[in-house]
């Protein structure tokens, strides 16, 4: 039983540690968009603004492929 606890936890701790490594070089990638002219600006955020659950279906098909 406290094997199984501890690989659920580790688990759990893997997967948080991709969401937030994922949102930080998302912050990122938005943060050098406004270091680019205005009128690039929109369309650098939107490419910059992907949610994270469409990140890891699109990775996930990847991967299977």
């Amino acid at each position: 039983m406290k094997y199984f606890i501890l690989l659920a936890l580790a688990l759990l701790m893997q997967g948080c540690s991709h969401r937030a490594g994922y949102d930080g070089i998302q912050s990122s990638k938005r943060y050098e968009c406004f270091q680019l002219p205005p009128a690039q600006q929109d369309a650098c955020l939107e490419r910059a603004s992907k949610p994270y659950e469409d990140y890891e279906r699109e990775r996930r098909e990847v991967l299977t492929e």
